[in-house]
């Protein structure tokens, strides 16, 4: 009898044993990064990455591109002064505006969600990679996504980039206004995906021609938290690129 207790709490204490390293295996394998399970491997966590055929980033020849279609035009109606979160999650720094700005597309409104920032441009442009870049995504109400690409290059200090790596862990009032440039009435468009897992396709694409400042200063800070969190560039395949 004894002895069968004690194979019975045995058996128990295997079984949860198994379970535990089970339990942080998976978890394991369930984390993407840029390094040891990075955008090679990220088929591994949604197929979607590999055999996507409309991927996110590109490189965008501008020779190559179309006129945009009128109906693909924004408005940008980012003005607004808001609380937000600045936080540093594992893969990049993420601002998230309590009451975010938007963009309008197709007569449908989409909500800003959340910005973050690269190291280093993801998109590049006739194979030209930029110094930084923050994308602002945005959500319509039947959540479909619009991401708006912001590249950076060195030159004078950038008062609302200052604001944002000051601030890692904080929240503050930001105005999302101030990270776009002068001129927001130019861009590059193309249907494309999410730059990260599940890297999920129809993502409305609209990257800005004019860029925004960053001090050489101010990109080394943000380097210390980022420099390589870029997925490389992706196979056009039968898209369009269209110019505005």
């Amino acid at each position: 009898m004894n002895k069968s207790i004690i194979s019975a709490v045995a058996l128990i204490f295997l079984m949860s044993g198994c379970s535990l390293l089970d339990h942080k295996q998976a978890d394991h394998e369930a984390h993407w990064d840029y390094k040891e399970h990075g955008p090679e491997h990220w088929g591994d966590f949604s197929g979607t990455c590999d055999s996507g055929k409309a991927q996110s980033p590109i490189n965008i020849i501008p020779t190559q591109s179309v006129h945009l279609d009128s109906s693909y035009e924004i408005t940008f109606d980012e003005d607004v002064h808001t609380d937000a979160k600045i936080f540093d999650n594992g893969h990049s720094i993420k601002v998230v505006p309590q009451k975010g700005g938007k963009i309008t597309l197709h007569g449908k409104d989409y909500k800003l969600i959340q910005f973050h920032f690269h190291g280093k441009s993801e998109h590049t442009i006739d194979g030209r990679q930029y110094d930084m870049v923050a994308h602002m995504v945005h959500q319509a109400e039947d959540k479909t996504l619009a991401v708006v690409a912001v590249m950076f290059e060195v030159g004078e200090k950038n008062q609302f980039i200052k604001s944002i790596i000051n601030n890692v862990g904080k929240e503050i009032n930001i105005d999302p206004q101030d990270l776009l440039p002068k001129d927001v009435s130019h861009y590059y468009h193309y249907v494309g995906s999410l730059t990260t897992p599940p890297c999920s396709e129809n993502v409305q694409w609209y990257i800005l021609k004019d860029t925004d400042s960053i001090s050489s200063e101010q990109l080394k800070t943000f380097r210390k938290f980022y420099i390589d969190n870029e997925r490389p560039v992706q196979p056009l395949n039968s898209r369009h690129i269209e110019s505005k």
